[in-house]
């Protein structure tokens, strides 16, 4: 086999790298053990080049209708789901900059071997399928026309029965690229690879990312949309969902009149994602409709508890599944400001940290008018009612998370005012949102009674200077006084471990980006290292300053949609 020129700067446990030359053996016996070996025949101690043990299925071709066209021709597609559309290979030569190993191990059944083969490199990269791969590209339309430089490669179902869909993201034009060149940039993957795994961490309901792989194939961005376009370089991110079905995957049939495939469409998404549903139940559209709008306000609230803000919440990003996806221009909020826009594009602020609540909302709204043309006025009136109950779904669920993050036991009148009184002195002060909660898990309540806040608690001693904390502090510790056989050590343990120390700041991913595009790649590994423990504190971040006072040269920093 021809040697491509393929790089592996992958971190995987520890920091370390190899080139496709090197004959190191990454499977420690630790991690690697005899009946992995045996369930596992992928396993060898030298260079591999056979074909990656991963065989993809495809349920949706024999139940969904196909574009008859393919290619990646942009063009009008109707009375179809997805269209045939091959990935476009990066120019080589191509480094492996990341992968996942929880993805790796607990998801494909792979084990950490597995980077050595070149083939992997070539298949997570678009350069060759994966055995059974057929690959495709999805129209939707709530925003835009379809998956424009995705494409969905197949299904893989793992040993413990759980079913995965894999695409590529960066992987070249399809029928839906419009004038897009289908590629993704070094910046954006970065981003979409840290931060999706970040969020699982974090236990938030996300798709997931298996590798980073980079390129030295010129891209060309106009990254603020003021005409200054840059050369950057290609990048490929293999990410996975349950479903990478959304919102606008609906709204584009019933906005075209194809009620025969919309009807096929959902109840494909219905029978396959929303098993508990009986598809002889003649109300399984409200029910489905009622399921995705109490899933979709927990998980807004869920962003909220965290602190981050999607940056472009409209329907073609907003999963049926009611999980994250579709990194772009995000960020978690630093100073707490319900006003804080991540996204430099959005000049309205209508994607604001603060108005996500009822972005979701909204999206919902739409998703409703997608399914009305199939349902009857009955069950259009329940359907209406479940959406007039989306507030006060969002808002309990929004009280439990922020209760949790306040250590709070039971329920109390007053636990409402206690976090809006919190969440106004933060607001007021600037208070970091991150680490005043994770201060706030680690001081005692004798230090809160008297004020004697240490200087290392930096984000708390800046609430120290709002004329109302003191008041606010005597209404806490009334609260936690309030609960019998609770402790103080109990206490800060259980919002330890909701209170994460470490988030993907902005500043902390252009750090990585800057290295990783002089082909830098070991804080891309610092950083996946840290996120995939983000509530325990760690030696290495400390020192990187990851839960120290972000650099002042945090506050120019700008991100928009180009990627």
């Amino acid at each position: 086999m021809t040697n491509h020129g393929f790089t592996l700067f992958v971190f995987i446990s520890a920091v370390a790298s190899t080139t496709c030359r090197d004959e190191q053996d990454f499977c420690e016996s630790k991690v690697c053990n005899e009946r992995e070996f045996k369930q596992n025949h992928f396993y060898t101690n030298e260079k591999t080049y056979g074909e990656i043990p991963l065989t993809l299925s495809h349920r949706l071709l024999d139940a969904l209708p196909l574009d008859e066209l393919d290619g990646p021709v942009s063009r009008p597609v109707r009375g179809c789901v997805f269209s045939e559309s091959r990935p476009t290979p990066l120019k080589e030569p191509l480094t492996l900059a990341a992968a996942s190993q929880d993805v790796l191990r607990n998801i494909l059944d792979l084990n950490e071997s597995v980077i050595q083969n070149e083939e992997f490199v070539l298949c997570v990269s678009g350069g060759k399928l994966f055995p059974g791969s057929i690959p495709l590209a999805h129209r939707y339309g709530g925003h835009q026309l379809g998956d424009g430089r995705a494409h969905f490669l197949g299904e893989y179902t793992n040993r413990k029965g759980e079913r995965w869909e894999l695409q590529l993201k960066g992987s070249g034009k399809t029928p839906y690229s419009r004038s897009g060149d289908g590629r993704a940039v070094i910046r954006s993957s970065v981003r979409e690879f840290l931060c999706s795994e970040a969020m699982h961490f974090l236990g938030v309901p996300t798709s997931r990312a298996l590798s980073l792989v980079v390129s030295e194939e010129p891209v060309w961005r106009d990254l603020f949309y003021n005409g200054n376009v840059i050369k950057e370089r290609g990048a490929v991110v293999l990410r996975l969902a349950r479903s990478w079905f959304r919102i606008g995957s609906l709204e584009i049939l019933t906005r075209t009149g194809e009620l025969d495939v919309l009807r096929t469409l959902l109840d494909f998404i219905i029978e396959e994602y929303f098993k508990s549903i009986a598809m002889n139940d003649p109300d399984k559209y409200v029910v489905f409709f009622s399921r995705v709008v109490n899933e979709t306000a927990h998980l807004i609230a869920h962003w909220m508890s965290v602190g981050f803000a999607h940056g472009v919440c409209n329907t073609d990003n907003f999963s049926l599944l009611s999980i994250t996806i579709d990194y772009g221009p995000f960020g978690f909020m630093e100073s707490y400001d319900p006003n804080f826009v991540p996204n430099t594009s959005d000049d309205e602020g209508r994607y604001s940290i603060g108005a996500q609540a009822n972005v979701g909302l909204f999206n919902l709204q739409k998703l409703l008018e997608a399914l009305k043309p199939l349902l009857t006025s009955d069950q259009l009136s329940q359907c209406r009612q479940t959406l007039r109950e989306y507030s006060q779904t969002y808002q309990q669920r929004f009280h439990e998370l922020f209760k949790a993050k306040l250590g709070f036991l039971g329920n109390q009148e007053t636990d409402s005012y206690v976090i809006a009184f919190l969440l106004k002195l933060m607001e007021d002060t600037g208070a970091d949102f991150t680490m005043t909660f994770r201060q706030l898990s680690g001081v005692t309540m004798s230090q809160l009674q008297t004020g004697s806040i240490p200087p290392s608690m930096w984000a708390l001693s800046d609430l120290l200077s709002h004329e109302y904390f003191r008041d606010w502090v005597q209404l806490y510790l009334k609260r936690l006084s309030r609960m019998e056989s609770d402790s103080d050590a109990a206490r800060q343990h259980r919002m330890q471990g909701v209170n994460p120390r470490y988030v993907l700041r902005n500043w902390m991913a252009e750090s990585a980006i800057r290295k990783a595009e002089k082909n830098d790649f070991s804080e891309v590994a610092l950083l996946q290292k840290t996120l995939t423990e983000p509530f325990v504190e760690q030696e290495e971040a400390e020192r990187a300053g990851y839960s120290s006072k972000p650099p002042s040269w945090a506050q120019q920093l700008r991100v928009s949609c180009s990627s």
